[in-house]
């Protein structure tokens, strides 16, 4: 006996009884909101047309697609993402925790990954993290598993991971972005030792007699792998090292740093860690009378969309963010389908981008 047959038993004079029962389950229909079939009828397909639409598959024609997308829009349907799992046994979603969202690099790589994740078929949820502590990540993992995350990409550096003392669970699929091998999970990074090697001997190449560099923060992987390719290049070259200025990324510290370095007549080239720095200690060369390039030559590392338009053009190293958010995603993919990556341990490469403010050293 069925609730139907129920409710025919016990109608009372008038059918009270029934308009309470149907009333009562469009109220519980309405509670719910409208369900996969309302859309497929409303928009004139069928279900699973609506549930290939819904779970961002492609085989849906363009047209088809609008009117099932036009047709959740009036009706105000939202995928039920739990009932979507249990099926499928993925969420469709993936985790960032990232420190530092202020960097050129990492908005870029960020947007990368974004990008990557959504041809996929996959939403990402953010989590900036401001102090690289052992609570604060794994906080950072509990909230992302109550977010019913598929897996997590990680952009911090590996000297944080250090000194946090952070150990990854293993029941999460990861990748590291900028940071070092070691901890159990693919890496993705640019290759920031081929892109400084290239920074210094271009001046070198030059003709010029000595290198000076602009460091990153201390705190940096980037930075400190810049740093340490950029004095490798000088000793195989038989040059000792100048010592290190250090600004923080941003065009304010090179600035500062420019304006130290500038006044020395000996300074002929200029590595700058990034391509603000180097914007900032352009600035500092120009107001101390020095002129670019004829008196001293600037590389930058980057290449901001800007870079084109300083004065004069900046010569610099290129990294393709794109390439390393897609990666980080096609690694992380990989896992959650239960495969290996092949590799551990990726670097993409950069190029040199030479433009105008480098030349020969005046004679």
């Amino acid at each position: 006996m069925n609730i139907q047959e129920d409710a025919a038993d016990s109608v009372s004079p008038a059918g009270t009884s029934q308009d309470s029962d149907s009333a009562l389950v469009r109220s519980a229909r309405a509670a719910r909101g409208p369900s996969i079939g309302d859309v497929a009828r409303a928009a004139g397909v069928s279900a699973q047309t609506v549930s290939r639409v819904s779970n961002g598959l492609t085989n849906v024609e363009e047209k088809t697609k609008q009117r099932v997308l036009d047709a959740m829009k009036q009706l105000g349907y939202r995928p039920n993402r739990a009932a979507r799992a249990l099926k499928s046994g993925q969420f469709k979603s993936i985790g960032v925790i990232m420190f530092n969202l202020s960097t050129y690099g990492n908005r870029r790589t960020l947007d990368a990954i974004a990008t990557a994740a959504s041809q996929a078929g996959y939403s990402v949820n953010l989590i900036p993290l401001h102090d690289p502590t052992t609570g604060t990540v794994t906080g950072a993992y509990n909230r992302l598993k109550e977010q019913d995350v598929d897996g997590v990409v990680i952009i911090f550096e590996a000297h944080l991971f250090d000194r946090a003392d952070i150990t990854l669970p293993e029941d999460l699929p990861a990748v590291v972005i900028d940071s070092s091998p070691g901890y159990g999970y693919p890496m993705v990074d640019t290759d920031q030792a081929e892109g400084a090697r290239f920074a210094t001997e271009h001046l070198l190449d030059l003709g010029h007699q000595q290198v000076w560099h602009i460091g990153g923060p201390v705190s940096s992987f980037s930075a400190r792998h810049r740093e340490e390719s950029w004095r490798r290049t000088l000793d195989e070259a038989g040059i000792e090292a100048p010592t290190v200025l250090h600004g923080d990324w941003s065009t304010e510290s090179g600035y500062q740093v420019g304006m130290e370095l500038g006044r020395n007549r000996e300074v002929t080239a200029i590595f700058a860690a990034n391509d603000q720095m180097a914007l900032g200690a352009m600035r500092a060369l120009h107001e101390l009378g020095r002129l670019i390039p004829e008196d001293v030559s600037v590389v930058g590392f980057d290449d901001l969309e800007e870079s084109t338009s300083f004065w004069p053009p900046l010569t610099t190293i290129r990294q393709d963010f794109l390439a390393v958010g897609r990666l980080s995603i096609e690694k992380l993919l990989q896992q959650i389908a239960g495969n290996t990556p092949a590799s551990v341990v990726t670097t993409v490469p950069t190029r040199l981008m030479v433009r105008k403010s480098t030349a020969a050293p005046a004679r």
